[in-house]
């Protein structure tokens, strides 16, 4: 403890550095904070301290040092001053009070009539896994419903399409939710309203308020954007009825039209101009079977069901906007219970694709393994690649219902994962295969010898590890490769050697090396501290997989085409092997290997007579991925 606190009036003292008005000034001790927040949520410990606020505050109201920071020149010092102004009360003088919320996101969205009662909805169609969007979806109509209001939430599977679902998405779905910690009150489906929906349909027919057309769709697109009416707008309705007959029997005829509602061909709201609320899929549906041949379309379902289903408010993302009054329309014609619309920002990434035609494209064409694939932001691709549940949730609130849309770097989502998992991640060494170097360390025990040594040096409680020393170890290449002759360097969990002498080969590697152990050396004066591993363990195969961005273009256009943007080196693989501990691992633990990050375990070690070797998985952590 009272190393702790002479750490933090260490920096409370530096953080004096940092009101110097002078850039040039600033810079070294920027550089030095940035280096130190490499690896660190907090600058001491594992919590806020006075510290980070004390630098913090140094930092704010230093105008000339907060717009350095504000480059992003150099990325921990960014991240970690987001971080600390998300946490902290941002108001200079008093930097230490805590928000309001434990969330850190205003949610004071003034939802009307919530007196009355809050039921909210999450709708997804069953055409693909959950992604990052999806989450935010499905997290914020959870928080408005149990949370903010005490009310209901129901998850409704938006059917309405049989081309292109299927029971393993609608079951994923609610697997992901349950991840989530969304928990519905209900689950419903639109197929359990085809009936009514039909109904509901051929009476606006008959009042007047929709028509069966066939007109090709470029055709169709062409009119819309013209407001150019169509030829059968003012059909008599026993003629529109009867083409929707022919489309319910899904005959030759019938697949070539479809039902538009009759809004407003002429107004400057696109939404308005006579949407598609009816067509024809002879496919079979995952769940009615073929008992239907027409499905409504989402626009027209929604409105209709949220208001049978005892809806309040719609929650749902701003590409919705234009459409609020075609809802509201809907409501308002069908003469049935009203339902209120807010919309929030949706959570976009740069380098990031959420299109689900996208997605399935990429699967479809074996670009990536799966929908879990660690380089797809899907829940299961971003839990694989090592995000925890907790810190997804804390990010996705605080980003909160926000209706502003921009690109989000993904530095603040990782940072925030870091700091669930470094207090807890247990600690482990591995060692390149490729080229990896052996050494004589000289003064070791003859006989090889192991020690009890903690899984994480500040918390103790994770339990322990063999470390085993000898003669012989193996070092990586580039650590030998950056030594000088009579260099002075640390072996980590060991103590000080000094280089004695390098072998080095034709090609420039070094295939040797030798060390006189140095114990009474001071580790804190040596410029390298390097990871190293015993030969006399059993050494445990693992492959160690990095990841790039699937896209090479920060804010990809509707209209890019999937080929010419995607990245066509995303996976990095790296053979290595790690001390005998790993062998007793298991699949989804997270880890951080001395000096080469924080992995999330994919495969675990098998002692079987295969002796498949460990695949584990890089986790970014703020960093530039």
């Amino acid at each position: 403890m009272a190393d702790h606190t002479s750490h933090v009036n260490e920096w409370i003292e530096r953080a004096k550095a940092f009101e110097v008005p002078d850039l040039k000034k600033l810079q070294q001790p920027l550089a030095e904070l940035d280096n130190h927040l490499t690896l660190r949520s907090y600058i001491v410990g594992y919590a806020p301290s006075d510290a980070d606020t004390a630098v913090w505050k140094a930092l704010r109201t230093n105008r000339i040092a907060a717009g350095f920071i504000k480059t992003g020149t150099l990325a921990s010092l960014c991240r970690w001053y987001s971080f600390i102004a998300d946490t902290v009360n941002p108001a200079i003088d008093a930097p230490t009070k805590p928000k309001e919320t434990d969330d850190g996101a205003n949610y004071d969205i003034g939802l009307k009539d919530a007196e009355n009662g809050v039921v909210t909805r999450f709708p997804p169609e069953p055409s693909g896994y959950l992604h990052i969007g999806h989450a935010k979806a499905a997290l914020l109509n959870d928080y408005f419903a149990h949370k903010k209001y005490k009310g209901k939430m129901i998850v409704r599977f938006d059917d309405t399409n049989p081309s292109k679902e299927k029971q393993e998405y609608q079951d994923s779905i609610l697997e992901d939710c349950a991840l989530l910690g969304v928990k519905p009150d209900e689950v419903t489906y639109t197929s359990n309203y085809f009936q009514d929906l039909y109904e509901r349909c051929v009476q606006m027919i008959k009042d007047g308020h929709a028509y069966a057309d066939d007109t090709p769709q470029e055709q169709l697109r062409d009119e819309r954007e013209k407001r150019i009416e169509s030829k059968y707008r003012n059909a008599k309705p026993e003629d529109s009825l009867l083409h929707f007959e022919e489309m319910k029997q899904g005959t030759e005829a019938g697949m070539k039209w479809f039902i538009r509602a009759k809004i407003d061909m002429a107004s400057n709201n696109g939404a308005m101009r006579d949407p598609v609320i009816y067509r024809c899929n002879v496919e079979p549906h995952h769940r009615t079977g073929t008992t239907w041949k027409i499905y409504p379309t989402y626009d027209f379902a929604c409105p209709v069901v949220d208001s049978v289903e005892g809806i309040t408010h719609a929650l749902r993302t701003t590409e919705y906007n234009d459409r609020d009054a075609q809802y509201q329309w809907f409501i308002k014609t069908l003469g049935i219970r009203g339902v209120h619309n807010w919309n929030f920002s949706r959570m976009n990434f740069i380098r990031t694709l959420l299109s689900k035609r996208k997605l399935t494209k990429l699967v479809d064409g074996g670009s990536v393994w799966g929908w879990d694939d660690p380089r797809m932001a899907t829940v299961r691709g971003i839990r694989r690649r090592g995000m925890t549940i907790p810190a997804l949730q804390e990010f996705i609130l605080k980003q909160g219902p926000s209706k502003n849309i921009n690109f989000m770097d993904w530095t603040s989502f990782w940072a925030t994962n870091k700091k669930y998992i470094d207090p807890v991640a247990t600690r482990y060494t591995a060692v390149e295969s490729k080229n990896k170097v052996t050494c004589i360390v000289n003064g070791a025990p003859e006989e090889p010898t192991s020690e009890e040594k903690d899984l994480h040096a500040k918390n103790a409680s994770l339990g322990k590890k063999k470390v085993f020393y000898s003669k012989t170890i193996i070092i990586d290449q580039v650590d030998a490769q950056s030594f000088a002759d009579n260099e002075e360097i640390t072996l980590m969990n060991w103590g000080n050697a000094i280089v004695r002498t390098k072998t080095t080969g034709a090609d420039g590697l070094v295939t040797s090396l030798t060390f006189d152990l140095h114990l009474e050396g001071d580790v804190k004066k040596t410029a390298k501290k390097i990871t190293w591993l015993s030969t006399s363990q059993d050494l445990i195969p693992i492959t160690l997989y990095d990841f790039d961005y699937l896209i090479t273009k920060d804010k990809p256009d509707p209209d890019d085409s999937l080929e010419d943007i995607l990245n066509k080196e995303t996976l990095f693989e790296t053979e290595a092997v790690a001390d005998c501990n790993v062998a007793n691992l298991k699949e989804d633990d997270i880890v951080q290997f001395d000096r080469k990050g924080y992995f999330r375990i994919d495969r675990a070690y098998k002692q079987d007579s295969k002796k498949e070797g460990v695949v584990a998985f890089q986790i970014p952590t703020g960093k530039k991925m």
